[in-house]
């Protein structure tokens, strides 16, 4: 059984950093891809990051490029999102999400994944 445990959210004023982590147990974390994917209140979940098994591949989201990094620490099980630049628009609960199979790539849809956390909440202020 595959456990992902988020943290790192909180309340923060725009412009700030905040730093997730997902820590992850019951398989082999380091021959699967992870992302992390965002959810406001009444809106479907979206895309933010995903990193390859091996950390050498990356993808994320216009909204967040140039903002948020995604890495992993594989020796460590966990995987992260650094997120700096923080804007109102950002508030969302963030989920860090487990590939179901093992891949090159990265994949960018919900459905690719099948591990998900219980989420974090991240809310930034005006």
């Amino acid at each position: 059984q595959v456990k992902l445990v988020e943290s790192g959210g909180g309340l923060v004023q725009a412009g700030g950093s905040l730093r997730l982590s997902c820590a992850a147990s019951g398989r082999t974390f380091s021959s699967y891809a992870m992302a992390w994917f965002r959810q406001a209140p009444g809106k479907e979940r979206d895309f933010i990051a995903a990193i390859s098994w091996g950390g050498s591949s990356t993808s994320y989201a216009d909204s967040v490029k140039g903002r948020f990094t995604i890495s992993r620490d594989n020796a460590k099980n966990t995987v992260y999102l650094q997120m700096n630049s923080l804007k109102p628009e950002d508030t969302a609960a963030y989920y860090c999400a487990a590939d179901r199979v093992y891949r090159p790539t990265v994949e960018v849809t919900t459905s690719e994944y099948a591990y998900w956390g219980q989420g974090t909440q991240v809310t930034v202020s005006s």
